[in-house]
């Protein structure tokens, strides 16, 4: 696949008006991949190809009302959804599946173009989304299955009964993977799903709206809703039961406030600073290699990157130039060339908060191993950048670091690393590296956060529970466990009912 020159870009990808980007937004950094724009009392917003710095589309911004119009359609979906038998559910997440990959080639070219990330990647992510779909339409049944209990009662079980409506606001650096990881599970529950997604990738998620119609989704069972942070907060106070959010901290924070009026359960997926150790017996090949795997995915852009190299100091040197010389290696460009390796930041504020980090780093002391600047180049570019180092006095160690910048910190030992990497307030994946496989349970137990990976680069998996702890979040996502934060999880106790057969008497609580 080619790149498109902004006049090339096909209406089957972006329906609405492909234009040039205005002046006024041209010459201003963006907070997000978006020019809101109001056109009387209609309001409408305009997505950038990061890439390019054009426009390829506008959508309206929904209004409060709009969006309770629709959660209240799929309340009146929820009844007869909750009703079908789980398998039968499973049967449309299914046949979701195979519409997502017969329609990868059209998916994959929207998510680079509204949000960078290389063509091969948004590929990879079109087919993980029917995997999930896949996964939990063959296992999401089994896990809905009743507990049986023992105990006074003739009969009782534990029972996994939908919740209802689920609301959900998704970011934009995995734009299908994002709402499908919490849709799929939500759905085969028998709940209904009302997505807010972000406005750098608003098409995106009208593919996924689409691709389930195609694949014979009842009406109003999942829906779409493209605004701001208005829609997202008028999407909370409707009647939805759950509301699940990946964002930052402050937007966590902000949405767990606003849903606790209402007593709402939240799931918050919230970011991390992910460590990655690598130990004095660790293959440094392998390493080197993962760390570039672990760092530099979607550019940089993913909440479980690693985002602070912790190297005990006697395998320091070579690590650094292992890891170097494969940085040096990685092709940036046109995001929808498959040769490419590094697209673009999502928007001009994120690029200049990366390169806020970098240059903190290097006036305190840092040196630019690889990189450190902006390419001089159409779009919001920005090297692979290598630190070396660092201390924790530094932005780099500080912060999260959302993009391709990987920061170094040498230590004397491998208790030192473990020490220096939970001090964050972040605890979300960890990635370490040792040939001492031995001692490796007892390591993962050192650590805190909610995924650890030994000897690979962290990844999410709908076989594997998804979450951390700290200010990374509340809940989790994937797996039997991700799929039990959408339920009620209900507890029936069933006796005899016979004269002379009493339950046993309510004596305390």
């Amino acid at each position: 696949m080619t790149g498109f020159r902004p006049d090339e870009i096909p209406q089957r990808l972006f329906p609405a008006e492909a234009v040039g980007i205005p002046e006024e937004v041209r010459m201003q950094a963006q907070p997000k991949n978006v020019s809101p724009r109001a056109a009387g009392r209609n309001r409408t917003f305009d997505v950038i190809n990061p890439a390019t710095g054009q426009v390829i589309a506008s959508h309206p911004i929904s209004t409060a009302a709009q969006v309770r119009a629709k959660v209240a359609r799929a309340r009146d979906a929820f009844r007869p959804w909750s009703k079908l038998d789980p398998e039968d559910r499973g049967v449309f997440l299914s046949h979701f599946a195979k519409i997502l990959r017969k329609h990868k080639d059209d998916y994959a070219p929207t998510m680079t173009m509204e949000m960078g990330k290389v063509i091969r990647e948004s590929l990879a992510e079109v087919e993980k989304c029917a995997w999930g779909a896949d996964y939990f339409a063959q296992n999401g049944p089994r896990f809905l299955e009743p507990e049986v209990v023992a105990t006074d009662a003739v009969r009782s079980y534990v029972a996994f009964h939908p919740r209802g409506v689920l609301g959900s606001i998704m970011p934009w650096n995995f734009p299908m993977w994002q709402i499908v990881r919490f849709a799929v599970p939500a759905l085969v529950a028998g709940n209904t799903v009302v997505v807010k997604p972000a406005s750098a990738t608003p098409q995106s998620a009208l593919n996924l709206e689409a691709a389930f119609r195609e694949a014979g989704l009842p009406d109003h069972v999942f829906q779409v809703v493209l605004g701001d942070r208005t829609t997202a907060t008028a999407l909370i106070r409707s009647p939805v039961s759950v509301v699940s959010l990946t964002g930052s901290v402050p937007t966590g924070i902000a949405v767990a406030r606003e849903a606790s009026k209402g007593v709402k359960k939240v799931v918050l997926e919230l970011g991390g600073s992910d460590p990655f150790i690598v130990a004095e017996d660790a293959d440094l090949d392998a390493a080197a290699k993962g760390a570039v795997a672990g760092r530099f995915i979607n550019n940089g852009q993913s909440c479980i990157a690693a985002k602070r190299f912790f190297v005990v100091d006697s395998v320091a040197d070579d690590f650094l130039a292992k890891f170097a010389e494969r940085m040096r290696n990685l092709k940036v460009g046109d995001p929808l060339d498959p040769s490419t390796d590094i697209g673009p930041l999502v928007n001009a504020g994120q690029r200049e908060e990366i390169e806020g980090q970098v240059q903190d780093a290097l006036a305190k002391g840092a040196e630019a191993v690889v990189g450190g600047h902006r390419l001089s180049r159409p779009g919001w570019f920005f090297e692979p950048t290598l630190l070396a180092g660092v201390t924790k006095e530094m932005r780099v160690l500080r912060e999260e670091t959302f993009g391709p910048v990987a920061p170094v910190l040498r230590v004397p030992d491998l208790e030192s690393a473990i020490r220096e990497a939970n001090d964050s307030e972040f605890g979300l994946g960890a990635s370490l590296w040792t040939r001492n496989l031995d001692r490796a349970d007892e390591l993962v137990r050192q650590i805190e956060s909610g995924l650890v990976f030994v000897n690979g680069a962290v990844k999410s998996d709908p076989r594997m529970p998804f979450g951390g702890i700290k200010h990374s979040g509340v809940g989790r996502e994937l797996s039997r466990y991700g799929l039990l934060e959408m339920v009620n999880v209900k507890t029936v106790e069933i006796f005899s009912g016979e004269a002379g057969r009493p339950a046993l008497p309510k004596e305390t609580e």
